[in-house]
């Protein structure tokens, strides 16, 4: 149809595998309108992604594709691989979600660009490529010396913003970007976003942006494709889908997004004996040629028995070096850690095993810490039987309740962790994390990479268990939604320092401290009215 760049007509996706036939994608319509940012959402699983490869011709070998996807009058299902190649890049164009992971280590970011240029434009000299490519990185605000860096060199925003320029190279008539802000920080975020739309008004392209965050659907979409189970639910403009959702589906999406203000802090009484107490800390790596990287700055902090602190800031502002120096991970340089009242510094060998079997942890990707190879009873038993010895029946038993205790059935012990979704995985490190009844818990972004609705489920575990067990936690995240509605205090860092702490209403209310209050206007609202005013007033000043 001429009124759409692309449109889904009836797609439907199968993939075989092990002689079993599995529906992905069932019956999917919906087009993209010439200009128009559409936002796709929905959970892991809702088929979203699959849509998006299949609009490219990305699908792997054992996926059977059928239905129509109309592109430029051709059907990209019909097209043969010249055809496709023609396609990709030069007339619709891919942002994928981990930027490290898309771009090539061992290229320089410039001989990418060039590269891509020149494939679809090989009539360009080299020279002339090389100044395409230092205009694209100029459009996306990266400056020309890094032109000869490697992706490695670049932060995760940086190597995003690389990703856009290679996608941008040839102007293409349609940008899709899969999950594009999902790993970063809500500073990064905004500019990533930032440079999205300033680019959609340039190339004069429509945008399909593939994301489980309805802060940034908010902020950036003109309409929305709601997706469960592979089918499509709810179809509308943005500012009716948040304010009359109709789809039953679509409001319980809406209300598992944080809103902030969720948890009721009793107030809790300064102990004799904190659970968690940081004096003056100091993290220091040694680089190459024996440069020194100062990580934490002299960082004081203290968690009592039953608290929850959330430790907040921008990736390398060192929140995540604090819970492994705690953790016994990171060096520490200068300074002291004390957990229950003990010393870590210069505590023995013996007391040191005693004091961390005290302390657990929740990483934040479930499936890098969960021994792929164990059974989850394995891996949720083993600090039973490193730590108390429990063995047999006994071991079995325990298993059963911690699981059950995360609402997990107990006859799931046999499975294996890629047996398991996201959301689950995460319940099973949890389970791991409390096996020992801890005191403390460190939970380092466990929520950052589930979707808005299983995040909701597994804050709302964490938060029962605090509740029962009294455990303290540190909880360390970027977002600011979900540390607003589940911890009591909060402090605030940046480049190595913590710069603000307080109560969790003191800090995020009345933020005293300019980056705080830089990192609260960054952070994404699932209100549109509320993101276009942001925006408004961000690009007026």
């Amino acid at each position: 149809m001429s009124d759409h760049v692309l449109r889904f007509e009836d797609l439907t996706v199968d993939f075989t595998v092990g002689g079993t036939t599995q529906r992905a994608v069932d019956g999917v319509s919906f087009g993209i309108r010439p200009g128009e940012v559409l936002a796709v959402v929905g959970e892991s699983g809702s088929g979203k992604s699959v849509t998006a490869l299949a609009a490219l011709g990305l699908l792997p070998s054992n996926a059977r594709a059928g239905g129509r996807i109309s592109f430029g009058g051709a059907d990209v299902l019909e097209m043969s691989r010249a055809e496709l190649t023609a396609l990709r890049g030069r007339r619709i164009a891919m942002i994928f979600q981990d930027p490290s992971g898309a771009l090539d280590p061992v290229f320089t970011i410039g001989a990418q660009l060039v590269e891509m240029i020149r494939t679809h434009q090989p009539s360009l000299s080299r020279a002339a490529a090389r100044e395409r490519a230092l205009e694209l990185l100029r459009m996306v605000e990266i400056p020309d010396s890094r032109l000869k860096y490697y992706p490695h060199q670049l932060s995760g925003g940086q190597c995003q913003r690389v990703m856009i320029a290679i996608a941008l190279a040839c102007d293409p008539e349609l940008l899709i970007a899969d999950e594009p802000t999902t790993a970063l920080d809500v500073t990064v975020q905004q500019e990533v976003l930032d440079v999205l739309l300033a680019m959609r008004s340039k190339i004069s392209g429509a945008i399909m942006i593939i994301t489980h965050d309805m802060g940034v659907v908010a902020d950036v979409a003109d309409r929305v494709v709601v997706m469960r189970k592979g089918s499509v639910v709810e179809t509308a403009e943005v500012h009716e889908l948040f304010d009359h959702p109709t789809q039953e589906y679509t409001r319980t999406l809406l209300d598992a997004v944080p809103r902030g203000g969720a948890r009721e802090s009793d107030p809790v009484a300064d102990q004799e004996v904190p659970a968690l107490r940081i004096d003056e800390l100091v993290v220091e790596y040694r680089g190459r040629r024996g440069r020194t990287v100062r990580a934490v700055e002299e960082v004081s902090l203290g968690l009592n028995p039953g608290e929850i602190v959330g430790l907040v800031g921008e990736s390398g502002s060192g929140k995540s070096t604090i819970g492994k120096a705690v953790l016994g991970l990171a060096p520490i340089t200068s300074g002291e850690i004390h957990v229950a009242g003990r010393a870590l510094t210069s505590a023995s060998a013996s007391d040191l095993r005693k004091t961390r079997a005290r302390i657990g942890v929740v990483f934040q990707n479930p499936a890098g810490s969960l021994n792929p190879r164990g059974t989850i009873g394995q891996s949720v038993g083993e600090p039973l039987a490193v730590h108390r010895g429990v063995r047999g029946a006994e071991l079995r038993r325990r298993v059963e309740e911690l699981l059950d205790s995360v609402e997990l059935p107990g006859a799931w012990a046999g499975r294996y962790p890629h047996e398991l979704s996201g959301g689950q995985r995460q319940r099973v490190s949890i389970a791991r994390a409390i096996s020992l009844d801890p005191g403390l818990l460190i939970a380092d972004e466990p929520t950052s990479a589930l979707d808005v609705s299983v995040q909701a489920t597994v804050l709302e575990l964490l938060r029962s268990l605090q509740d029962r067990l009294h455990f303290a936690c540190l909880f360390i995240s970027h977002d600011l939604a979900v540390v607003d509605q589940v911890c009591d205090r909060v402090a605030v860092m940046s480049q190595g320092r913590l710069v603000e702490q307080g109560d969790r209403e003191s800090v995020l209310r009345a933020p005293q401290d300019p980056y705080t209050v830089r990192l609260l206007e960054a952070a994404p609202v699932p209100d549109p009215r509320e993101q276009a005013r942001r925006r408004g007033l961000r690009l007026a000043g």
